[in-house]
């Protein structure tokens, strides 16, 4: 049995529900790789989101700490 088979194999085992666990293994491994992905609609979204709400304020980790009541 191939690799490819193999994988194939056990990815049929994988409940339908919890696939999306390894479609982001995959993903990662091919980002690994080096080759691109392309955002989906999702990713799109919080891409948007994200500037929207960004005013361009920046926080150090410890202004962060301390507003969190937490001490390093």
């Amino acid at each position: 049995m191939s690799n490819k088979e193999r994988v194939i194999q056990l990815i049929n085992d994988v409940p339908d529900n919890k696939l999306v666990f390894v479609v982001h293994m995959l993903e990662s491994m091919k980002a690994y790789a080096g080759e691109a992905i392309e955002p989906d609609e999702w990713d799109l979204k919080m891409i948007s989101d994200a500037k929207q709400e960004n005013d361009g304020e920046t926080l150090t980790f410890d202004e962060v700490a301390k507003e969190l009541g937490m001490t390093l």
